[in-house]
């Protein structure tokens, strides 16, 4: 970190103990990404909850290079632990901004899509034919909003293929 470790507390007297404890968790948040150019520890211990008692209130503040990164927990009766679950979500905060800085976001695959080639209404069945030529089974029930009727050949549709028994057949028919 390029600005030391800021521990506030608020309706608390922190320990020695405590302040080590966050010190070291934050210390360990460079491992996840070492950009980190501040990080505030605000622990508050809001008003008394009537059925609860005394609950804690972790807040961590992390600035890093194009914004802030908050973390605000539940409240827990035990400080100690209010303390590893704010650190934790810290981490798990890091770790997606590293990944989107990286441009290492999941991508998720496209669906297939086809052309329909043949429907049989009175059956109430019909076949996608895919660009790579493979004719895909699909019955009325696979197609989304249920608009089976209103479905013509050569429509262009996205579906997901599964194995049947008879070959390949496509579910979540969507017409595009």
């Amino acid at each position: 970190m390029e600005i030391g470790l800021q521990i506030t507390s608020r309706d608390i007297e922190l320990t020695d103990a405590i302040r080590a404890d966050i010190e070291e968790k934050a210390g360990k948040l460079d491992r996840y990404y070492d950009r980190i150019m501040r990080c505030r520890v605000v622990i508050e211990t809001p008003k008394r909850h009537q059925h609860e008692g005394k609950l804690y209130d972790v807040h961590i503040y992390m600035t890093v290079p194009g914004g802030e990164l908050v973390v605000k927990r539940e409240l827990n009766k035990d400080l100690y632990v209010a303390i590893r679950d704010s650190f934790q979500a810290a981490r798990r905060k890091l770790e997606d901004f590293a990944r989107q800085q990286r441009l290492d976001v999941k991508r998720h695959e496209e669906p297939p899509q086809a052309r329909i080639t043949s429907i049989f209404p009175d059956k109430g069945y019909g076949f996608l034919t895919r660009p790579d030529g493979l004719e895909v089974y699909f019955h009325e029930n696979s197609v989304v909003n249920k608009d089976f009727k209103k479905l013509k050949v050569g429509m262009k549709v996205r579906f997901a293929e599964e194995m049947g028994v008879k070959g390949p057949q496509a579910s979540s028919v969507t017409v595009i």
